[in-house]
C-alpha cells in the first residue's frame, strides 16, 4: 500500500531531464519482472482511472524493440510510445530509447528520449530510479505539463497492489 514514505519523488537535475525515485515493498527481482512481462505491465502501467493498455509488445534484449499503447475507455483516445532497448541487465537496469506516438491525443515530446531505469535493493525493498533525458528543455517542459509524473505515481500505486499477488 502507498504511504508518504514511498510516494514518487520527482526532481529535475537538468533543464532537459526528470528523475523519479520510488520505493516498493518487494525484492528487485519482483519489481523487474513487473516491468518486463507484458501481461503484468498491462495490469499496472495504466496511469489515471479509465485507461487500459491494449498494446504491450516487448523484445527484451539489447537491440530489441518495444511498443506500448494506452486507450481511454471513456472517449477512445489513444497514445503510445515505442523504442529500442539499449541495455538490459536482469534485475538491475533497463536503458531504452523512447519515441512518443501522439495517437489521437496530439502533442509533441521531442523524440527520442533516453530512459534509464535502475532497480536497487535496499533490504527487503526496491528503490526504483527512472531518469528521463529529453531531446530538449522544451520537450521536458511539454512532458511535465501533461501530468506525466502524476500518472507515473498512479501506476506505481497499481503496482503496489499487484506485487503481493506476484510472489
Amino acid at each position: 500500500m502507498t504511504t508518504p514514505s514511498n510516494k514518487a519523488r520527482v526532481t529535475q537535475p537538468g533543464d532537459a531531464e526528470i528523475l523519479v525515485t520510488r520505493r516498493f515493498a518487494a525484492p528487485r527481482a519482483l519489481v523487474f519482472r513487473a516491468y518486463t512481462e507484458p501481461a503484468l505491465m498491462q495490469r499496472w502501467l495504466l496511469g489515471p482511472p479509465g485507461w487500459t493498455m491494449p498494446v504491450c509488445e516487448m523484445d527484451l534484449r539489447v537491440g530489441g524493440a518495444y511498443r506500448w499503447q494506452w486507450r481511454n475507455e471513456a472517449d477512445g483516445a489513444i497514445f503510445g510510445f515505442h523504442g529500442e532497448f539499449l541495455e538490459v541487465v536482469t534485475h538491475a537496469r533497463l536503458v531504452e530509447t523512447q519515441i512518443y506516438d501522439p495517437g489521437t491525443m496530439g502533442g509533441e515530446m521531442g523524440s527520442p528520449s533516453i530512459i534509464t531505469i535502475d532497480f536497487a535493493e535496499d533490504g527487503p525493498e526496491t528503490v526504483l530510479t527512472t531518469r528521463i533525458a529529453f531531446a530538449s528543455p522544451e520537450a521536458c517542459r511539454a512532458a511535465l505539463e501533461t501530468g506525466m509524473t502524476d500518472g507515473m505515481e498512479q501506476s506505481y500505486r497499481q503496482l503496489d497492489r499487484l506485487i503481493p499477488g506476484m510472489s
